[in-house]
């Protein structure tokens, strides 16, 4: 990778509680998994590791409680070579937490709590400026959204690239939307800020269409992911539709950051939005076929070489990001 491919992610860092059941529970009713995990997790920390195992120079700003899971979550990414010399600790509040059901279908249900994460103000961005000028900015819908303009502002001002994952949907300003470059969404996240409304049963053409109408009106560049149909892309050079191999996938969790960071990784070295987009299908597409979120990330030469035979494993593929 290009000496310059550098990322700046600054975003959540939760840990993950992950129970594995045969199907979701009904409301009020209690059922037995049949198997459980503790992992990193959060959108941002899980971006920052799928850009940094496909060879970015990754650096994450986050926020820790002075706990047990704020230790796991640091050892973490001490063993997977992020740094973390921009990890804070906050004593007076827990390290995040999402808890994750997945399903033996692959599928998944997850609901955070941002504790420490919400420690990451528009004064912590402000105080990393020098930091985050440097590189390609990164940031995700689950850090308050005062903190997000503000980073969208700061990026503008210094002219660097700015990648806004909205996940989860955030109300933040349209003087935000409109830097990012690319605004990365699904298709739920996308109808949320007003992309795609007037067309719920769009196929993978039809939102290649829907994202070239929102390049300069809502923001610079636009990718929308449609899990197993692929994720397309629009720019002012263009418009793409990558469609994804389909098979059964393991466990979802944590394929979309998979996504976002590899995308946001080739974008930092200098590749296309068209190629970028092919490489992070694939990276999304490895990422399902085992458990877990950061632990199921692929390499580098394992995503290249997915990304040329059109995102399918050797043994016969995955499902999407």
């Amino acid at each position: 990778m290009a000496a310059s491919a550098r990322v700046v992610v600054v975003g959540s860092l939760n840990v993950d509680s992950t129970s594995y059941v045969a199907s979701f529970p009904a409301p009020g009713e209690t059922i037995r998994s049949h198997g459980f995990r503790v992992a990193l997790g959060g959108k941002g920390s899980n971006q920052a590791v799928a850009a940094h195992v496909v060879g970015a120079a990754v650096e994450l700003v986050a926020r820790v409680g002075g706990d047990a899971a704020g230790d796991f979550a640091v050892a973490t990414l001490d063993r997977l070579g992020v740094p973390t010399g921009a990890i804070a600790r906050e004593t007076d509040a827990p390290t995040g937490v999402a808890q994750i059901t997945v399903a033996d279908s692959g599928e998944n249900t997850i609901i955070v709590t941002g504790g420490a994460n919400l420690a990451l103000t528009p004064a912590v961005v402000d105080a990393e400026r020098d930091r985050i000028v440097a590189a390609l900015v990164l940031t995700q819908g689950e850090l308050p959204v005062a903190t997000i303009d503000r980073l969208a502002s700061l990026a503008a001002e210094a002219g660097v690239r700015f990648v806004l994952n909205l996940a989860p949907p955030a109300p933040v300003s349209a003087e935000t939307l409109a830097v990012a470059d690319p605004l990365v969404v699904n298709e739920h996240e996308a109808r949320a800020v007003g992309i795609g409304t007037d067309a719920p049963d769009a196929t993978l053409e039809d939102w290649r269409t829907t994202a070239a109408s929102a390049v300069g009106r809502v923001a610079r560049s636009v990718v929308v992911t449609l899990g197993a149909a692929g994720a397309v892309a629009a720019s002012v050079d263009g418009t793409w539709a990558i469609a994804a191999p389909s098979v059964s996938a393991v466990d979802t969790t944590g394929a979309g950051d998979a996504f976002t960071g590899t995308l946001a990784a080739f974008l930092a070295e200098g590749r296309s939005l068209e190629e970028s987009l092919r490489i992070a299908v694939a990276a999304g597409a490895l990422a399902v076929q085992a458990r877990g979120t950061v632990d199921s990330y692929a390499p580098r030469a394992a995503v290249l070489e997915a990304a040329a035979r059109g995102g399918a494993s050797p043994a016969g593929g995955a499902a999407p990001a």
